[in-house]
């Protein structure tokens, strides 16, 4: 029994062998070589074909630039901001425009965001504007972010994400951001230094409004109109026009004067109060028209419990050295 284990070959050792592997035939291997081999046949052919596709009736990838940012409509209680995104269609076919997502945010945080849906169709072989409306309300901010305070400047970064259907290349994304600057308004103030009278009569009497402004924004004002009334104890003398634009330096004191014109005898005991020197109760209400380098703004005015006299030129009888 010796001599029968030690003649055993090595041949006769029994051979481990993935069952896979021994079952599988070996034609099933030229065949799997050749399906690999198509398939990648058939993939080569499509690529081929949607190259020439392309290059030969000029299907391709829609592009899109943010044309410009306009700022319709700002004031103390909102900005409007309208967003125009050129979008050029290079393909035989209109292609629609999913879904517009849009998100504004100021140092990294969210100011704003939303979806509009179904955008419209980019037209054959052409472009589209299209518009974003997008209306950032002030008292929205300033309760989320207690250090953006009103009069002051922020930075802002605009990113739109345009999803649109385009054939061949199928449902694509365009990504496109704009950054810039928007102010949080602040109101100026005002106030009556004194009303100097020119010429005085009872039936009508040309006074001159001594106001001072005092502008708490961080960007200069162009003042280009006023549209207020004013009030002499509980009577209205009217409004007034200005003569020339006037400059309101950032953060800073200006001094302008109105004509005004009014007949006395209307006013009862108000007016001659002022011109004894007593003085009167005042108040302004209105309105006034500015530029500023982020648009046309309209800003509130008002001032109430204020108290004034008029002033007599020296023509008139006055002292116009006299403190007022």
């Amino acid at each position: 029994m010796c001599c029968s284990f030690e003649g055993m070959a090595s041949s006769d050792k029994p051979e481990i062998v993935d069952r896979d592997a021994r079952e599988k035939d070996p034609k099933e291997d030229d065949k799997d070589e050749e399906k690999g081999g198509f398939m990648d046949k058939v993939k080569d052919f499509i690529q081929d074909i949607g190259e020439k596709i392309e290059g030969a009736i000029g299907f391709g990838k829609p592009t899109a630039d943010v044309a410009e940012i306009h700022v319709p409509t700002i004031n103390l209680e909102k900005a409007e901001i309208v967003v125009d995104v050129l979008i050029k269609n290079p393909n035989p076919v209109p292609i629609p425009l999913i879904d517009i997502n849009y998100l504004i945010e100021s140092d990294g945080r969210k100011l704003i965001s939303g979806l509009i849906p179904d955008a419209g169709t980019i037209p054959a072989h052409g472009e589209e504007t299209v518009k974003i409306p997008i209306r950032l309300v002030y008292d929205d901010i300033k309760n989320t972010y207690a250090d953006i305070k009103p009069g002051s400047i922020i930075p802002y970064r605009i990113k739109v994400d345009l999803i649109i259907d385009v054939p061949i290349f199928g449902r694509i994304t365009l990504p496109l951001e704009k950054t810039g600057e928007i102010p949080i308004p602040f109101k100026p103030d005002i106030d009556v230094e004194n009303i100097k009278f020119e010429r005085f009569s009872f039936e009508e009497t040309v006074a001159v409004l001594h106001l001072r402004l005092e502008n708490k924004n961080d960007f200069d004002l162009g003042l280009n109109d006023l549209d207020y009334e004013v009030w002499l104890s509980d009577v209205s003398i009217g409004g007034a026009e200005l003569e020339k634009s006037t400059k309101l330096d950032k953060n800073g004191i200006s001094y302008i004067d109105i004509p005004i014109t009014f007949k006395p005898k209307d006013f009862g005991s108000a007016v001659w109060d002022m011109i004894r020197g007593k003085g009167t109760g005042y108040s302004m209400k209105g309105n006034i028209n500015v530029d500023t380098p982020f648009g046309a703004m309209k800003l509130p005015i008002s001032k109430e419990g204020g108290t004034t006299r008029l002033k007599k030129s020296k023509e008139d009888g006055g002292d116009d050295d006299d403190e007022e």
